[in-house]
C-alpha cells in the first residue's frame, strides 16, 4: 500500500508575512498537522502551547504548537500545527481532513469528499 500525499499551503492567522507550501504525508493515524519549526517561524507562526505527543515507534515527545491557516484541495480551515524538528517530513492530521468533510479511501489510498459532512 503507497502513501497518500497532498499538498498543503500554511499561514499563520492574521498574518500577512507569507505561508509554507509543502507536500505533506496524510495520516490519519495523526491528529495534529506537522511542520519543520524553521518554516513556521520564516512565516511568523507562533507558538501558543506545548502537548506531549506519542510517535510512530511508541515514544513520547513533547513539541509546541501554533494555530494556522491550513488549504488544500481547494478547500480551507484552521488548526494546530505541530513546530517539528528541521528534518521532519510534514504531516496533514485527521483533524484538518475531517474539518472540510474529506476522507481517505483505505482501498487505493486516495482522498475523496464526503456528500456532506456529518453534523449529528
Amino acid at each position: 500500500m503507497g502513501l497518500t500525499h497532498v499538498t498543503v499551503t500554511l499561514k499563520a492567522l492574521g498574518s500577512t508575512s507569507g505561508n509554507y507550501e509543502a507536500d505533506f504525508l496524510v495520516d490519519t493515524g495523526a491528529t495534529n498537522c506537522l511542520a519543520p519549526a524553521g518554516m513556521l517561524r520564516q512565516i511568523q507562526v507562533q507558538p501558543v502551547g506545548t502537548m506531549v505527543y506519542e510517535l510512530a515507534d511508541g515514544s513520547k515527545q513533547e513539541y509546541p504548537f501554533g494555530l494556522v491557516e491550513i488549504r488544500f484541495m481547494g478547500e480551507i480551515t484552521a488548526g494546530r500545527v505541530i513546530f517539528g524538528p528541521e528534518n521532519v517530513e510534514p504531516i496533514l492530521g485527521v483533524t484538518a481532513l475531517e474539518s472540510v468533510g474529506i476522507t481517505i479511501d483505505p482501498a487505493n489510498r486516495t482522498l475523496k469528499r464526503l456528500p456532506a459532512i456529518p453534523l449529528k
